[in-house]
This record gives C-alpha cells, sequence and structure tokens, in this order.
C-alpha cells in the first residue's frame, strides 16, 4: 500500500495534560499525511464543541466522526473501502474517552487491516488515575509519546496533573468525565497544575 510494505502499519498513543495542544498536533498530523497523498479518517468523542468535530484552543477545526459506544472502527474503515474510499490510517482525538472495545479495535486494524491509528488524549482524570482507555493504550500501542509542548503550573514548575475546579476548589469526588473547560468563568473548570499543588489543591493567587 502505497510503496509501504504490508504489516508497516504502527498504533501510536500520543499523551499529555491540557492545553499541551494535544487536538493541534492531531490535525497537525492529519495535514502532514494528506499532504503525501494519504487518505485517513478523523474521530473523536467528546469534543469541547459538542460537535462531531475536531476543535483547538488556538481556532483550527476539522470535521469529524463521533465515537459512539456503539460504533465500531473497524466497521468505519470497511464501510469507507465499501465505498471506494481508501483509508491509509486514522486519527482518534480524545482517545481517553473512548471504550476499551475501541481500543482493541485500534490494534485490529493496525494488525489486521494495515491501517496506520494515531490516537492523542489525556493520560489521567481530575483523581490522577489512569482513564481505562489510555491505560489500554499504554498497554497495546507500539509508541508511546508524551506531548512535549510545556504546560506550567501558576507556581512556574512544570504542569502534569488535571485538577477539577468547581466553586474554586479542587475537587477529587464525582463522574469520571464531566465537560468543562479551562476558562475561569466556567461552571467546571479544569486547571493543570505541578504534582506539589495538584496534591494540596492550593490553585494560585489568582484563584
Amino acid at each position: 500500500m502505497n510503496g509501504r510494505p504490508l504489516h508497516a502499519a504502527a498504533l501510536k498513543f500520543f499523551w499529555g495534560p491540557m492545553d499541551c495542544g494535544k487536538s493541534t498536533m492531531a490535525l497537525q498530523m492529519n495535514y502532514n499525511h494528506a499532504r503525501q497523498g494519504r487518505r485517513g479518517l478523523v474521530t473523536t468523542r467528546i469534543d469541547r464543541s459538542l460537535g462531531p468535530q475536531v476543535t483547538t484552543r488556538i481556532g483550527l477545526a476539522h470535521s469529524a466522526v463521533e465515537v459512539t459506544d456503539e460504533l465500531d472502527l473497524r466497521d468505519l474503515v470497511r464501510d469507507a473501502w465499501a465505498e471506494g474510499v481508501r483509508v491509509d490510517y486514522l486519527i482518534c482525538d480524545e482517545a481517553s474517552f473512548y471504550d476499551l472495545a475501541h481500543i482493541e479495535q485500534m490494534a485490529d486494524l493496525v494488525d489486521n487491516f494495515d491501517v496506520d491509528v494515531y490516537a492523542f488524549g489525556l493520560a489521567t482524570d481530575f483523581r490522577s488515575c489512569l482513564f481505562p482507555a489510555a491505560q489500554r493504550l499504554f498497554e497495546l500501542a507500539d509508541e508511546v509519546a508524551r506531548i512535549q509542548v510545556e504546560v506550567l503550573c501558576w507556581c512556574g514548575r512544570e504542569g502534569r496533573l488535571n485538577a477539577r475546579v468547581v466553586e474554586g476548589r479542587v475537587v477529587r469526588e464525582g463522574e469520571q468525565v464531566v465537560i468543562g473547560d479551562t476558562v475561569d468563568t466556567a461552571d467546571v473548570r479544569y486547571q493543570v497544575l505541578c504534582r506539589r499543588h495538584y496534591r494540596s489543591g492550593d490553585l494560585g493567587p489568582r484563584a
């Protein structure tokens, strides 16, 4: 396929905290591959826009397939092929919110369909625990890479953990996935903190 030997496809997981540019990198990767004549599909789940698209905080956006519980990523590719559309790769944004079954399907696409899969997402939730899908990606991916765009805690240290903030306080109980943003006006917002200030719940002098 495209001059590449069979079974050269790979499952790659790119992760980092909020605000590190995961969705931006996902769209950049899609652009780079498309420029070389490759054909891909972009998928997402629970994007901040709440629509079937990948959006970024710097204003980029791209239409995407919304990943539901019922969606089988293998059927998505097979259906495209049946319509005569070539699929060389998948860009899977917000992959930490996918079901475990979707991660297994990603591995199947690589191993049995020779389709590259590039997954982007958070590693840990607001409790600093691994998302189940992220954990499975760590276990199965051919390559795991932390996105290198530096995110800083308010104190200047490296931001590592995503704190959920409600009414000005760090909360540590609740549903694992609650939609929020990083803006101060949000009812539920998230703030990236270093480990020290995540554990102490200190949101800084401007909180």
